[in-house]
């Protein structure tokens, strides 16, 4: 996928006649010109285009067209997992269908081309929990919220659209809804914040598929890099669980597999649904606040499930 990219880049810097097109776009102009120039050469398209054009583009762009998915039952679903996050003192937001542009790809390992990227300095939201770490994150650095003495917890479902290619994800969705809980806190001894922003996730989950789908869940942990000593991370956490008495099945990975996006631990949900093993969502401890507002003792717990596929 990169080198077809690479190709076609090629190819248009190439027809143009122009060698360094890209990076003087880049570096010579500021944002705010190049956004003014796009957005002409986006309206002079647009106006060459007819009805009979339109359509066409609809019926040849995957990514906009209806989903499968009951509408009503969805909303209801959204509406049943956010009550139950907010009486484990989550507190719902409701997210705006953009965010800013670079939301994934700058603190996070996720490839820009991978994102819808638009106009004014915005891309599509790709991933809500990130759009929910950059509101903890202003809050935190305009005063509004502390999470000095307690816990900032958030949650909120949103339509999301990646721009994944099909044939590498057969039965991939073109956009889909997620449910996402954030948690900010601060590092205060030993992996205290750790332990329990993860067993409150799993609870929220836990109530979740037993009170919408009478089903229980494994949780299997996956051991990162990124802390000093991961291994004893993921050893404590369970050990936390057990002395909690929280009864939910898990397990740890034996896989070795290397992966930037988290930091020192992953954690994947499986639920049987009607007789089906589905592999819902995953989430983890992330380096987000940290980058963004420059300290090292902030600490991030993120997590999300999948909506549509518990009602296809």
């Amino acid at each position: 996928m990169v080198h077809k990219e690479q190709s076609n880049l090629n190819r248009i810097v190439r027809d143009l006649g122009i060698e360094n097109i890209v990076d003087l776009l880049i570096e010579q102009i500021p944002g705010s010109d190049l956004n003014t120039l796009l957005l002409e050469a986006f309206s002079r398209k647009t106006k060459k285009s007819s009805a009979s054009d339109l359509l066409r583009r609809y019926e040849a762009n995957r990514f906009v067209q209806a989903a499968r998915v009951n509408p009503l039952e969805l909303k209801q679903l959204e509406l049943d997992t956010l009550k139950i996050a907010q009486d484990h003192s989550f507190i719902p937001l409701q997210m705006s269908p953009v965010a800013p542009l670079g939301s994934c790809s700058i603190v996070a390992t996720v490839d820009q081309n991978k994102i819808i990227s638009a106009l004014r300095g915005t891309e599509v939201v790709a991933d809500a929990t990130n759009l929910l770490a950059l509101h903890i994150s202003d809050c935190l650095k305009s005063g509004k919220l502390n999470n000095e003495d307690d816990f900032i917890r958030f949650c909120t479902t949103h339509r999301h659209v990646r721009a994944q290619n099909p044939q590498k994800a057969p039965g991939i969705l073109s956009h889909f809804q997620l449910f996402c809980m954030v948690t900010s806190g601060k590092d205060k001894g030993p992996y205290s914040f750790e332990k329990q922003s993860f067993w409150e996730h799993i609870n929220v989950y836990k109530d979740i598929f037993q009170a919408l789908f009478h089903s229980d869940l494994e949780i299997v942990l996956s051991v990162r890099s990124g802390y000093k000593d991961s291994e004893g991370l993921v050893q404590r956490i369970l050990r936390y669980g057990e002395e909690k008495s929280i009864h939910v099945v898990t397990s740890k990975s034996s896989t070795k597999t290397e992966n930037q996006y988290y930091n020192g631990l992953q954690f994947t949900i499986i639920a049987t649904i009607n007789g089906h093993v589905l592999k819902i969502g995953d989430g983890g401890i992330v380096d987000w606040s940290q980058q963004l507002l420059g300290n090292k003792k902030e600490r991030m717990m993120i997590s999300a499930i999948g909506l549509d596929r518990l009602l296809l």
